[in-house]
């Protein structure tokens, strides 16, 4: 009995050994495809730090110098940032990508700090939404007073130039002509001043076209802005929030 377990454990014992060995190339070949991978992740790691950088100063670039309670540049502003959201949204991906595989100590705390910040950018461009709606109804009603008052000027103008006009005779219109150097060429003056009034006429209705197409593409114009930008904040802030809330691993390395 004992020497058919003997027997037993000498046949096994080759088969172990060659089970052993096999696994253990596999897991050698595995580490051998790894170790490229955690290269490549410290590369974009680092192409991460480099553009949030990068984006830092952009930032800072916008708000120098500042220009706060203007609905214009805080609108356009507001534009700026959620146009150039995409840089640190992947800056980012590419720090906390491969999460605490190869990070120096150094890099604990800012993940941590980078983590707790997605939270705070998220809350920022939550509220640049109702600063937005805001800004765009001031700008709105800024606009439309602005074309208004433009209007209202070169039609005042033409008003006074129809009144004069109404008030001018025939003998006034001829040596007005005269005087100018020019002739009737043995037109009467009264059809003379009659072809003014009309051309008038036509210029009050161009200036009431022009500007209600100026009222009507000047407001598509900042409404479709304000979709886009009110949009495109909602999501960033979303998105902010999401990687906040898959980072919570690195807030625990310094809880």
């Amino acid at each position: 009995m004992a020497e058919t377990d003997i027997r037993e454990s000498n046949t096994r014992e080759p088969e172990i050994r060659e089970f052993v060995e096999s696994e253990f190339t596999k897991l050698s070949k595995l580490v051998g495809t790894i170790q490229p991978l955690l290269e490549l992740v410290s590369l974009w790691r680092l192409l991460g730090y480099g553009m949030l950088f990068l984006a830092l100063l952009d930032i800072i670039e916008m708000f120098v110098p500042p220009s706060f309670m203007n609905p214009s540049w805080e609108f356009q502003t507001m534009g700026r940032l959620v146009n150039q959201v995409g840089v640190p949204l992947i800056a980012t991906l590419f720090v906390f990508s491969g999460k605490l595989a190869k990070r120096g100590k150094w890099e604990l705390p800012l993940l941590a700090l980078l983590s707790r910040l997605a939270l705070l950018v998220a809350l920022l461009y939550l509220l640049l939404i109702p600063l937005g709606v805001f800004n765009t109804v001031r700008l709105y009603n800024t606009n439309l007073e602005q074309i208004k008052t433009g209007y209202e000027q070169r039609l005042s103008q033409a008003n006074q130039v129809e009144q004069q006009l109404n008030q001018t005779s025939s003998t006034q219109i001829e040596d007005l002509i005269k005087r100018q150097g020019g002739s009737l060429n043995g037109r009467n003056p009264e059809d003379v001043k009659n072809q003014i009034l009309s051309q008038l006429t036509q210029a009050k209705q161009q200036l009431k076209t022009q500007k209600e197409t100026n009222q009507s593409s000047v407001s598509l114009n900042l409404i479709k802005n304000s979709v886009k930008w009110n949009l495109g904040a909602l999501i960033s802030a979303v998105l902010f929030f999401i990687i906040w809330k898959e980072t919570r691993w690195a807030r625990r390395r310094t809880a």
